[in-house]
């Protein structure tokens, strides 16, 4: 949830600042909904490929510590995450430099969000939800003492 609030301010912070100041519209209006909703669904994506990892590896290693679980998922899905926010950027940088002027703020917009997305749920959204699994985990140790 962290990291879907982050994206979200950044794209709309960055429309602020630059509105006016870039050579293409930065108008908010439909298109940037859009954007900014995708930004959130590619977030999301991102996110739920981690945590499955991880609740997979939580299965097959039951009796690993959560620290070196979400290790673990962090790099098994590391290399797919790049990759794809890579290949979904050279396409949203094609489009934004050979695209026409009516699209060209949606794709800049998608493409900050593909970065700032994927660094969001690799080092914000899974932190986030390490330190609530052990923040819950003591209250519990804490119950039964």
């Amino acid at each position: 949830m962290s990291s879907l609030a982050h994206n979200s301010i950044i794209i709309i912070g960055f429309y602020s600042l630059f509105t006016g100041i870039l050579p293409f519209t930065l108008d908010v209006d439909q298109q940037f909904i859009a954007a900014v909703l995708t930004i959130i669904g590619y977030s999301i994506n991102d996110n739920v490929v981690i945590f499955d990892r991880i609740r997979e590896y939580k299965a097959l290693y039951p009796k690993r510590e959560l620290k070196e679980i979400v290790n673990s998922a962090l790099n098994a899905t590391l290399s797919r995450t790049i990759n794809t926010s890579v290949s979904t950027l050279v396409v949203l940088i094609a489009i934004a430099i050979f695209g026409g002027e009516s699209i060209r703020g949606f794709s800049v917009a998608l493409a900050l969000g593909v970065c700032v997305g994927t660094y969001a749920s690799i080092f914000i959204g899974t932190p986030v939800m390490y330190d609530l699994n052990m923040k819950r985990q003591a209250k519990l140790e804490a119950k039964k003492k």
